[in-house]
């Protein structure tokens, strides 16, 4: 029988386990710039094929929010800790198996299709994780100490990043040849090992009790959580989803984009850039926490309208400092990028947006929110990002892009009530504290 365990060790479970579904989700962002136009769409011109590349990287962000919606559904009326499970293996899965595809060059059409498929999966596993991840640390965490523990589950996700960069910087570091051939592939697979350590240490917590004193207080109710949220929190759907559009978007510009801009039209090595973003997301990592401590103090409310200005202020130094070519520029770009930008704008995301939902709707509004933001910021960052270099031949209008996305952030921020220092809408007649 489990015992109920502590806060420290469900945000610790919630850090490992969302480190392991974010690496296997960022390897197949690594894998898109690197290696999946070749092995899959090489009929295509480069520049084509490293468009079709993206959009399959893209499709993940279409099934997101499908799987915030049927995760969420069973997570606000069956177990918060259940949908965890099962997230974890539906990625897992999907992960190896993409290591194992064939390419297209053995199997013709169907390579492609079948990457397509298992990339949807992904998205999928991780549209049901992020928000289950979020509750059970926030849930279980003590009084005015939330957006700390909360913020645990968050840091998972640049924690996931240092993996799969390290793995491909180790990977490429292969002939080239035996990279292409083979060497691509390890990183898909390894994830076989990590998926086991993050279900033994997942199973082994206890349910939100937070969700079991409302479950006790309120029996499951014949409601769609889906159709709840639209009725009484459409606003803070939007908002949510707004809010951290620019902590997205400079997340996926600097992970994403670069690798394929830096080599591609700066003639700048993939090493170099694939270790400043793995020492900058480490940094990360640790940043994410002490921002929310803070958060705890000041109110997590504030804490993002300081991470949306920072997307606005280093938009255009990312870009500069990355252009320069050198070890130490393309660090700054790095660092001003994730522990700085995204830190700001993502530490206390995982207390702030679940605070604007009731208990019994949580894990679905805050799901989606999270997820809609994948496809209004996160997904079109490559694609954007490409079309605006190409179009006017400065990586300056990709700055001022993210300083743009930024803005629209901090416009949604002050719309939005300051879900506290220490506690969130518990039920349908609680109402989010008035903003400061």
């Amino acid at each position: 029988m489990t015992q109920r365990v502590g806060p420290v060790k469900v945000a610790f479970a919630s850090f490992v386990g969302t480190t392991v579904e974010w690496y296997d989700y960022f390897i197949f962002g690594t894998a898109a710039v690197l290696v999946l136009n070749k092995q899959f769409f090489p009929t295509l011109s480069p520049t084509a094929g490293m468009l079709a590349s993206f959009a399959t990287f893209s499709v993940a962000f279409i099934a997101r929010p499908l799987g915030s919606v049927v995760f969420g559904h069973f997570g606000d009326r069956v177990s918060r800790k259940r949908m965890l499970v099962f997230s974890l293996l539906g990625m897992g899965v999907a992960t190896v198996l993409v290591g194992l595809l064939p390419t297209y060059a053995q199997v013709g059409i169907a390579a492609p299709v079948a990457l397509v498929a298992l990339r949807f999966v992904q998205g999928f596993a991780v549209g049901g994780e992020w928000g289950g991840a979020a509750l059970m640390a926030l849930e279980h965490a003590p009084d005015r100490k939330r957006a700390f523990f909360a913020s645990w589950a968050q840091a998972g996700v640049p924690a996931g990043l240092v993996l799969a960069t390290g793995g491909f910087y180790l990977a490429q570091r292969l002939p080239e040849e035996q990279f292409q051939a083979w060497g691509w592939r390890v990183p898909f697979l390894a994830s076989a090992a990590l998926i086991a350590v993050g279900l033994y240490i997942r199973v082994r917590i206890t349910e939100s009790p937070e969700f079991e004193r409302m479950r006790a207080r309120r029996p499951a109710e014949p409601t769609v959580p889906l159709l709840e949220v639209l009725r009484r929190r459409p606003g803070a759907v939007l908002i949510g989803a707004l809010s951290i559009a620019g902590g997205n978007t400079v997340f996926y510009l600097a992970t994403v984009y670069l690798l394929a801009y830096g080599p591609k039209d700066l003639g700048i090595a993939r090493g170099p850039i694939l270790l400043c973003i793995m020492v900058a997301a480490a940094v990360d990592v640790v940043s994410m926490p002490l921002i929310a401590v803070l958060a705890d103090r000041i109110g997590r409310k504030r804490l993002l309208q300081w991470g949306a200005v920072a997307g606005i202020v280093v938009g255009v130094p990312i870009f500069a400092a990355f252009r320069t070519g050198t070890t130490p520029g393309i660090l700054l770009a790095a660092v001003l990028a994730l522990p700085v930008a995204h830190a700001l704008s993502s530490a206390v995301i995982t207390s702030f947006i679940p605070g604007l939902f009731e208990t019994e709707i949580r894990y679905t509004g805050a799901g989606l929110a999270y997820q809609l933001s994948g496809i209004i910021a996160s997904a079109p960052a490559p694609f954007v990002a490409t079309y605006l270099y190409a179009a006017t031949g400065s990586g300056l209008a990709v700055g001022g892009y993210l300083s743009a996305v930024s803005l629209v952030a901090l416009l949604a921020i002050s719309f939005a009530p300051d879900t506290a220092r220490d506690r969130a809408v518990t039920s349908e007649e609680d109402r989010p504290l008035p903003a400061r």
